[in-house]
């Protein structure tokens, strides 16, 4: 387990690491609304899909506990956690983790029994704290759920791997950021590099840059040389020459990127540029391996057609900020500058995420297994999520 948190918790209080300020500065915010919360997730000083779920159920628990709701009965009571989840849900739609949370939360508000306390404070007191203890578990759950990514995803990679060192160990490929810094802890993607890592069979990680917010080379570099894991950060566009030029000598079986959506079929919607690591990677025969718990998996949306895709201000890609490098070749972490790195009369189309086709993808790692693709090309999770399945496809 990474001793990295983005998220600390105790009952009323909420603290949230600024990843913006990373890898320079430590800065927590304290989350304490709703609208705190909209606001930190929004401009992505929180991000990653698991980390976004859980920082927006935690601020409204912590709001409740604080006493926000002003209800004197239980169906207002439920009315106005109702009304903060939907204005929460906007504020990044394309990741179905949030979607998910707040499904689980409303239907664990309608579930408790007020009969007779329908209205007075007590039927409303006994909601709210249902609430909370079902937000707080859904940050408790998430660093279980990553341990098992990690250990079963390691398993998998270790036995389908396409190419290993003489003393059987595997380097990979990253993208984006997933790991404790995406999640409560431990991580997705990078779970399974720290799975690989801790157990001795990791070779070398490689860890793209990821553009436009770079959050590649500013928070999994961090991270990766935190754990003191060996590894090499390139630029996106690099991907093609690393597999072309090194994967033999390095022994690259794979690459490894987490989801903010994985529909029916397996399309996955991911950081913008992991379709391309996919096509790069089918042609060099390397695997693709996405790393995604159950709460990431939207049995709703048949295909990846039907995934909204967020759009980004074209200030993240023709400007950036970071911390000041002296004459010296110092970091000045006290002094910040933004810059231009384009013309700033240029058009720009910013999506932050692309969709991989489900055919490009070898595996699918949860908590609960992997799943790989059936022979029509596709992913069946029923088995891993039957009583989902069940309910939402009927079949």
């Amino acid at each position: 387990m990474s001793g990295l948190q983005a998220i600390r918790y105790s009952r009323g209080k909420l603290e949230v690491l600024d990843q913006l300020k990373l890898p320079h500065e430590h800065h927590y915010d304290e989350v304490s609304t709703s609208e705190e919360a909209f606001d930190s997730i929004k401009s992505m000083r929180v991000r990653g899909a698991p980390a976004i779920a859980i920082v927006a159920a935690l601020a409204h628990g912590v709001e409740l506990h604080n006493g926000s709701c002003k209800a004197s009965t239980a169906d207002e009571t439920i009315s106005y956690i109702d009304s903060r989840l939907d204005y929460l849900k906007q504020s990044r739609p394309t990741a179905v983790d949030l979607t998910n949370a707040i499904t689980h939360l409303k239907t664990t508000v309608r579930a408790v029994d007020v009969s007779g306390k329908e209205k007075d404070a007590s039927g409303r007191d006994a909601i709210i704290n249902a609430y909370i203890a079902a937000a707080e578990e859904i940050f408790q759950k998430d660093t279980e759920t990553n341990l098992l990514i990690g250990e079963h995803g390691s398993k998998w990679l270790l036995q389908n791997a396409p190419t290993k060192s003489a003393d059987g160990k595997v380097s990979v490929l990253t993208h984006c950021n997933t790991g404790s810094l995406a999640t409560s802890g431990h991580g997705t993607a990078l779970g399974i590099i720290r799975s690989l890592h801790s157990a001795g069979n990791l070779h070398h990680a490689f860890c793209t840059e990821t553009r436009p917010y770079n959050q590649g080379s500013r928070l999994t570099a961090f991270e990766l040389v935190y754990e003191k894991i060996p590894s090499t950060l390139i630029t996106d566009s690099m991907a093609g020459a690393l597999f072309a030029l090194k994967k033999a000598e390095k022994n690259i079986a794979a690459v490894i990127v987490g989801a903010d959506r994985v529909v029916r079929n397996g399309d996955t919607a991911n950081k913008i540029g992991t379709y391309s690591l996919a096509v790069l990677a089918r042609y060099h025969g390397v695997k693709f391996i996405v790393a995604a718990p159950t709460t990431s998996i939207d049995l709703h949306t048949e295909t990846g057609a039907g995934i909204k895709i967020e759009e980004r201000k074209s200030e993240e890609l023709t400007q950036i900020s970071g911390a000041v490098v002296g004459k010296d070749g110092k970091v000045d972490i006290s002094r910040t500058e933004r810059v231009a790195t384009a013309h700033q009369g240029i058009d720009v189309w910013n999506p932050a995420f692309d969709v991989t086709p489900a055919e490009l993808i070898d595996a699918v790692v949860t908590e609960r297994g992997v799943v790989v693709k059936g022979n029509d090309g596709s992913f069946d999770f029923k088995d891993i999520m039957p009583e989902r399945w069940a309910t939402i496809v009927g079949e």
